[in-house]
């Protein structure tokens, strides 16, 4: 969609630092987005500005105000970005942070006794965490199984696990490793239909820079996002937790308010990083809707990147420009299989002629950066039932264009030609 009107894909591309050249190796295309999308250049100005104030939030003069307006706007634009109205949003160390903690509240504040339930298809950082906290708790924990063939988890595989007595469940939205989402709201429907008291949280890391996101509609209890893999810069996670989560106990200081979730100082760059974040939505939308309200915005922004993405995974899968696709390249195997509506931003692939690490470097000495996906603590649960050592992942975004698969089918068929 992105890239059939005219213009826009480039103007889209302006707004992001190193687009098509490493600032270390030099030109390149940047199929890497899955282990961290491109930085707006706004976000990098507002980083470096916010780096440079020596003050706090808290005092009584001009500058500690600015930084608790610029905290108070964060936190607003992040409610409008997920539709949160309710419940509280806070800013932590990281995704994986979050999610801990998100899990530790829910396994700590939910009714004694009773079972937790996450899927073989989490990232370690929930399933990590779910496995802590059943084990702390005394509580036994399931996984369902995914489907190999799929790379998802449909809601008909969670059903026969679902029981009045769960207390705790683990969603991931979207895998990061075969890149096929997870129809969340359907799985959380069904657990409250069995277990309406059961704490929700959902992993919304891969997600959030591919598809909406409506936390009124979704009715889960907590939800987590990466801000570097929505076009912020490093070293936060976002989190959104429920009012019925936020009344659990959960660490505060003595005397604060016991709706709150972060400690010590903020770092007001944060808030105001993702600021930006959200106000690229809002320019984006703006240009597929003549609607000036910002959530009406926001959803055709979305709907426009998932739009983008379908057009250059189909591309990359079916062939462009009288270039064979993936698909009739021989001896390349894409995990999830090649039709498959779920797919959100990632194509991850094996060639048979051509180890993973080699074909990384392969696509690397063409100016093609990807990323090799290992059997291992990340990524065994998905590779390992599937039989699979190595794969490589390719990971694409709104701002990547045609062009650049093109580019990338070449190399591609060069190297199952090697």
């Amino acid at each position: 969609m992105i890239s059939e009107v005219p213009g826009l894909l480039e103007q889209v591309r302006d707004r992001f630092a190193h687009i098509d050249t490493c600032p270390f190796s030099g030109p390149r295309i940047f199929f890497e987005n899955a282990g961290g999308a491109l930085t707006l250049k706004s976000v990098v100005e507002t980083s470096g500005l916010y780096a440079s104030y020596p003050d706090n939030q808290g005092r009584i003069n001009a500058a500690s105000t600015a930084l608790q307006t610029a905290i108070d706007k964060g936190r607003a634009d992040m409610r409008l970005w997920m539709n949160a109205p309710d419940g509280q949003v806070f800013v932590g160390e990281s995704g994986t942070e979050v999610l801990f903690r998100l899990v530790r509240t829910a396994a700590l504040g939910a009714e004694p006794g009773g079972t937790m339930l996450g899927t073989t298809l989490e990232h370690p950082a929930s399933r990590s965490a779910m496995s802590r906290w059943a084990d702390v708790t005394g509580r036994p924990l399931t996984l369902v199984a995914h489907d190999d063939a799929t790379g998802t988890v449909d809601v008909e595989a969670w059903l026969p696990h679902i029981t009045p007595d769960l207390r705790v469940a683990s969603i991931v939205h979207t895998s990061p490793v075969t890149g096929i989402s997870v129809d969340v709201n359907r799985i959380v429907a069904a657990i409250r239909d069995k277990a309406p008291d059961c704490f929700i949280i959902v992993d919304g890391i891969q997600h959030a820079s591919h598809g909406g996101i409506d936390l009124e509609a979704l009715n889960a209890d907590g939800y987590a996002v990466s801000p570097y893999k929505v076009f912020s810069r490093h070293g936060y996670g976002i989190g959104w937790a429920s009012d019925r989560l936020t009344a659990c106990t959960k660490e505060t200081l003595v005397g604060s308010s016991p709706t709150g979730w972060e400690q010590g100082t903020r770092d007001a760059g944060s808030y105001a990083t993702f600021s930006d974040v959200v106000d690229h939505f809002l320019w984006l939308g703006g240009l597929f809707t003549e609607s000036t309200d910002p959530r009406t915005r926001i959803e055709a922004a979305a709907t426009a990147i998932h739009a983008q993405e379908q057009i250059l995974a189909q591309a990359m899968i079916e062939g462009t420009h009288n270039q064979r696709g993936l698909a009739d390249i021989p001896g390349v195997t894409v995990l999830g299989g090649l039709d498959n509506p779920g797919r959100e931003g990632v194509v991850s692939l094996t060639l048979d002629t051509m180890d993973a690490a080699s074909l990384v470097q392969f696509l690397e000495d063409r100016e093609i950066r990807v990323h090799i996906r290992k059997n291992d603590t990340y990524c065994g649960n998905v590779l390992g039932p599937l039989g699979i050592d190595t794969c490589i992942r390719v990971s694409f975004s709104h701002y990547n264009s045609p062009g650049e698969v093109s580019r990338f089918l070449t190399a591609m068929n060069e190297a199952a030609g090697a």
